[in-house]
């Protein structure tokens, strides 16, 4: 009977901690989430586009002045990753941010989306039509 008493005590010890982890996996979810949904509007595009899948990867592409089609290039294995960078890079250059600030929207976009949305940046354009 004691060791019964004892197991339910763990069982609401480890319930109680997993519902507070799940709690403060929420609340990043939905700090990251209203953060990406302000860089699409400081953007112009549809805030709420940041919670359709494929359709956010579409905007980022046109936030970032790159073609629609680019989508299709994040299917093709490898290829994902390096197209990923160069539209990091540009979504940096769109918000008049460095090419260092673009690698880390690539490497810790978890960081560097909410410094884009809820710091002073503001849009000035897609990058590749601002050619230098």
């Amino acid at each position: 009977m004691v060791g019964a008493v004892k197991g339910a005590r763990v069982g609401a010890v480890v319930a109680g901690i997993a519902g507070a982890f799940f709690l403060v996996v929420i609340a990043v979810f939905l700090f990251y989430v209203i953060a990406a949904w302000r860089v699409y509007s400081k953007a112009g595009v549809p805030g709420w586009g940041v919670l359709i899948p494929i359709y956010n990867v579409y905007l980022w592409c046109k936030i970032a002045g790159r073609p629609g089609w680019w989508i299709l290039l994040f299917f093709i294995p490898v290829v994902n990753f390096i197209v990923h960078l160069i539209v990091s890079l540009d979504v940096a250059k769109s918000f008049g941010r460095s090419g260092a600030f673009g690698a880390g929207l690539w490497i810790l976009g978890f960081i560097f989306v909410p410094i884009l949305g809820y710091g002073s940046s503001r849009y000035v354009g897609p990058s590749p039509t601002r050619l230098a």
